[in-house]
């Protein structure tokens, strides 16, 4: 099985067993948030600076609003 050890979201270890696989997770410590998101937003630059076609350009600024949005959620708690 590939380890991505990856912050994920939207529900997604829910979406990767209804498929029939199976993953493991662990919930993150609230300290551990930040360094993440750190992480999660330089991958998701990339992706946008890589992108092929107008189209993945949008699809990968959505994503980095969304991460965006996780990061002003999070420091509101």
């Amino acid at each position: 099985m590939p380890i991505y050890n990856k912050l994920v979201r939207d529900l997604i270890p829910q979406v990767i067993e209804e498929n029939g696989k199976t993953c493991s997770i662990r919930v993150l410590e609230q300290g551990d948030h930040l360094e993440e998101i750190k992480v999660k937003m330089q991958e998701e630059a990339l992706e946008f600076l890589e992108a092929a076609s107008p189209k993945e350009a949008v699809e990968e600024l959505a994503d980095i609003f969304s991460t965006y949005s996780y990061t002003n959620v999070r420091r509101a708690l």
